[in-house]
């Protein structure tokens, strides 16, 4: 007797030498495949409100970039968006995905862009959502302290006296969406210390933002999505990235901060469902 596939489950696989942590949510296999990509300090939990109003319409695939959420903290690997768009691109390869529809958040937006000018044949559409455009490489003196040894000690003593209720204030617009289970699934992935030692590697691995000469060679038709009130990437870097993207469209929300998943999710879902399946 066969057993049926699950609707949902959690599994990992290794590329480019370590772990990496996906959830797949699969009604109907037939359906097209959409990938989600989150950003900086976050995971698939960042998604956890989109999801159910997308998985009728598609398989989704979430990623857990390096090094966050349940994929491993390495401190051998090198954490450069080109890297990272690697890790997306071969997952999807080796799960023989063709045609997704890839949506990235903030830095996963980034990747994102990486991973669509790298392989533009893979992704039929790309949503971003406050996506991250336009950052330079770290600054060098950052980059050389970066090589000190404890450094990762510095980063966690700087993130925990932010503490999660404040970052998560820099980030939402309406504050009274944050609640118990939202911080609790933005801290967990600190609780291991690895995480800082990979995000000291990081800082000098980073290799800075896409140009606005490689932007405008990317063709994949492209949504914007922005929350007007973003504090992390003001909604003007959205305006540029879709004058400076050759094939987008744009829209922003009003009283919307940088966590649009969270913050909007119908609106978000209605938007990805108009420009998806037009």
């Amino acid at each position: 007797m066969l057993m049926e596939k699950p609707q949902h489950y959690h599994n990992t696989m290794n590329i480019l030498g370590i772990n990496i942590h996906y959830e797949v949510y699969e009604k109907d296999s037939s359906k097209p495949t959409m990938v989600l990509v989150h950003g900086f300090l976050s995971s698939t939990f960042c998604y956890r409100r989109i999801i159910p109003l997308l998985e009728n319409e598609f398989r989704i695939i979430a990623i857990d970039l390096p090094p966050f959420g349940k994929t491993e903290k390495s401190t051998q690997f090198v954490y450069s968006y080109r890297n990272m768009a690697k890790v997306v691109i071969e997952l999807l390869e080796k799960l023989q995905v063709k045609d997704a529809v890839l949506v990235g958040h903030s830095m996963g937006g980034q990747v994102s862009l990486y991973a669509a000018k790298e392989n533009p044949e893979l992704f039929k559409k790309s949503v971003l959502l406050c996506s991250s455009g336009y950052m330079k490489r770290s600054h060098p003196s950052l980059i050389f302290g970066s090589y000190v040894p404890y450094f990762y000690l510095f980063i966690k003593h700087w993130l925990s006296s932010q503490g999660v209720r404040k970052n998560l204030c820099n980030v939402v617009h309406d504050w009274s969406l944050i609640d118990q289970e939202m911080m609790d699934g933005y801290l967990e992935p600190f609780y291991d210390d690895k995480i800082f030692m990979a995000l000291s590697r990081m800082i000098r691995d980073r290799e800075g933002d896409l140009s606005q000469e490689d932007l405008k060679k990317i063709e994949t038709p492209s949504l914007l999505i922005w929350g007007d009130e973003d504090k992390i990437v003001p909604v003007h870097i959205g305006e540029r990235l879709s004058k400076d993207l050759p094939n987008s469209s744009f829209v922003s929300f009003k009283k919307t901060g940088h966590l649009v998943p969270e913050e909007r999710p119908e609106h978000v879902t209605e938007r990805i469902l108009d420009f998806c399946l037009a």
